[in-house]
């Protein structure tokens, strides 16, 4: 009895030290093609001249990083011919109603989340119209979430979950462009028709080849090896900035520079809702007052009652006709 137990014991011990040992060394390999990869990143590039800038004097390590953040916006420039295409093909998609979506993990999910969460007070679009996903969810904006963003089907769960279109634009954001977050939203979008955009820091990045337009900013290595929040984030929010910001003007929600869509929604926004109708039609300010009150706060149309000398029905009228276009409704109005 003792001898039987005793073989018993030994041999499910022994099963399940090599149990373990298979997964340590399949760990161990994972972990080590990683390693391999993240070798080739240039967003991973180790610098041996800045080895020792713990050593340096405040002052000259923020000179250092303020000469590494100028070159980022080089690094833009030479890809503003992807940036124009498509930011142009996302305008055409939301003029027909479709979203621009978001989706990252990190620094990069954090910066999309911002950037849509900024378009509702800048452009009077609605919270749905631009989105920001970031792996892991909602918390992940202040708590890392382990994992999430090795996940493909994650992303495909998020797009599904919020009922993808054809119409929709769907970036894709990955510093290091191999995110499989990314990736997966990228190649769910596209299996569905919806427009895709890969935005990386490195090139010939696996996100910018699932993308129908790969938009490839390479700003170079980090000052701190690997930490991509620095020039990556840098460059990724630029660009951002462009299609947000592009793509509204595209759909008419400027007037030339003046933000004709704010949605003044505290007083500082009241007050620029105020000087950017008078910065439009040069008005005093009662006559500024009155067309605000009629227009019940809507700058565009406020702007339109003045220029035109129309009332606040006739204005929304032609602003519909003119798909929200300003400049058009105004044209049509000294044509006619």
């Amino acid at each position: 009895m003792s001898t039987s137990a005793t073989s018993g014991t030994s041999a499910t011990s022994g099963t399940s030290a090599t149990s373990g040992t298979s997964a340590t060394s399949a760990a161990s390999a994972t972990y080590s093609e990683l390693r391999a990869q993240l070798a080739t990143l240039t967003t991973e590039a180790f610098r041996p001249e800045l080895a020792e800038i713990d050593r340096l004097p405040t002052l000259e390590i923020a000179r250092t990083m303020n000469g590494e953040d100028q070159t980022v916006p080089a690094a833009v420039a030479r890809q503003l011919p992807a940036i124009a295409a498509a930011i142009d093909a996302t305008a055409e998609r939301m003029a027909r109603g479709g979203r621009l979506i978001y989706l990252g993990a990190g620094t990069a999910g954090r910066l999309g989340v911002l950037d849509a969460s900024e378009c509702p007070p800048t452009f009077n679009t609605d919270p749905s119209q631009v989105v920001g996903l970031i792996a892991g969810g909602p918390s992940a904006m202040v708590k890392a979430v382990e994992g999430a963003e090795d996940s493909k089907e994650l992303a495909v769960q998020d797009l599904t979950a919020l009922g993808l279109t054809a119409d929709d634009t769907v970036v894709g954001i990955s510093a290091s462009g191999r995110t499989p977050y990314a990736i997966g939203a990228v190649e769910h979008a596209r299996a569905h028709g919806a427009l895709t955009i890969g935005l990386s820091c490195n090139a010939d990045s696996a996100l910018a080849a699932a993308a129908e337009h790969g938009i490839e900013v390479v700003p170079g290595p980090e000052l701190l090896t690997g930490s991509t929040r620095l020039k990556a984030g840098t460059a990724q929010k630029l660009v951002l900035n462009m299609i947000s910001t592009i793509t509204m003007i595209r759909l008419g929600k400027t007037y030339g520079n003046l933000m004709v869509d704010v949605r003044a929604s505290n007083e500082k926004l009241q007050a620029r809702s105020r000087r950017i109708v008078a910065l439009a039609t040069g008005a005093p300010d009662e006559q500024i007052e009155s067309a605000l009150a009629a227009a019940d706060g809507e700058v565009k149309n406020a702007i339109l009652m003045i220029l035109a000398d129309v009332d606040a029905p006739t204005a929304a009228r032609r602003l519909t006709v003119s798909q929200g276009h300003l400049r058009a409704a105004l044209h049509a109005t000294t044509t006619t």
